[in-house]
């Protein structure tokens, strides 16, 4: 499986890098000052995203200038801010966290609303076109990407045979959402980046760490953890975002080829998303099936229907009516746009 994950990965990055050669000549070099994830997220940084910058970089056109986000010292939250302001041409958004700036984002990915990542997918489809317009409007931002690092699960310590046990745990969240909806299952939420979340599950300021099952195994969580709980909370929907200035600058043949280029890079990290974590599970918890990552022995939780069935309940009494009012504040139309893409996609309705 990874040598296809990695074929794929392949794909992007010839096409970035036939860019250079496809008889295009420009008369000015555009720099891009590229921030992009978290150093921590291997497998998306330096087989995926890294590579593929790398080669954009080897136009003639472009001077690429790549940073993992933590290398440089940029927040996640401030994301949306930066791009707005010109520091930087590209950043790869955590979309949750960002959304501080911008309560809408954050409807694309609201905890406990979608059951798998079909649907998810369906629902950022749905919601894309809302998204950009918006992102334009507010943060003279174009979307490039959209993709989610895969179902969100909790990585934990201690004696867990359910959620009722999840009580009274300290729980890292990184959207105001899951805060909600972890305050729900009866824990109390703990906002981290996820550079953060090693030491503070290691020290106990945190007794569970919610990330992708991939990540998490990347991020060397099993170390500091014994009991895995494989409740999808969300799926941290990422994007990548260029100034409009940036973009603006280059001609139609550039933005069709770099729109084509960020189209073939967003399909590789859906594959990545629907390829990784069913291993990652099993490697995270001693199974034989695990093949492609670090092999730890963690207590796999068994989540029942009825688990599924709460967090339901508590998207719809508490998650979805706090986030459209404070959405509506800021957006008047936000709760109904939501309603009329992500909501008809998923059965939910903001009343």
């Amino acid at each position: 499986m990874k040598a296809t994950i990695f074929k794929k990965v392949a794909i992007a990055v010839t096409v970035a890098a036939g860019l250079a050669t496809g008889g295009s000549t420009f008369a000015a070099e555009t720099q891009l000052r590229v921030v992009g994830n978290f150093s921590g997220n291997k497998l998306h940084v330096e087989e995926v995203e890294r590579p593929f910058f790398t080669k954009l970089g080897e136009r003639d056109d472009l001077n690429v200038v790549y940073n993992t986000m933590d290398a440089i010292g940029v927040e996640a939250a401030d994301a949306l801010r930066m791009i707005r302001s010109g520091a930087f041409d590209v950043m790869s958004v955590q979309i949750g966290m960002a959304s501080r700036d911008e309560p809408f984002f954050e409807g694309i990915d609201l905890a406990g609303v979608t059951a798998g990542l079909d649907e998810q997918r369906e629902a950022i489809e749905a919601f894309r076109p809302k998204f950009d317009q918006r992102l334009q409007e507010r943060f003279n931002a174009k979307l490039m990407t959209l993709w989610p690092f895969g179902p969100q699960m909790m990585f934990c310590n201690g004696d867990i045979n359910g959620v009722d046990d999840l009580k009274g745990k300290k729980v890292r969240v990184f959207t105001p959402s899951m805060s909600r909806l972890v305050e729900g299952l009866g824990a109390t939420p703990v906002t981290l980046q996820f550079s953060e979340v090693y030491l503070a599950l290691q020290r106990g300021v945190a007794d569970c760490g919610v990330t992708a099952p991939s990540a998490g195994n990347n991020g060397k969580w099993p170390e500091v953890t014994d009991h895995f709980v494989p409740l999808p909370l969300a799926y941290s929907v990422q994007g990548h975002f260029m100034n409009l200035n940036t973009w603006n600058k280059l001609d139609e043949q550039q933005q069709q080829e770099l729109t084509e280029a960020f189209a073939e890079l967003e399909k590789q990290m859906w594959d990545l998303a629907y390829n990784v974590n069913d291993d990652a599970i099993a490697c995270n918890t001693g199974q034989e099936s695990c093949q492609d990552h670090q092999a730890y022995d963690m207590t796999l939780v068994e989540i029942d229907e009825s688990s599924r069935e709460l967090v339901e309940e508590i998207t719809s009494e508490a998650v979805l009516p706090v986030w459209g009012e404070n959405c509506n504040q800021q957006y008047p139309e936000c709760a109904q746009v939501w309603n009329e893409t992500v909501g008809d996609v998923t059965g939910f309705q903001i009343q």
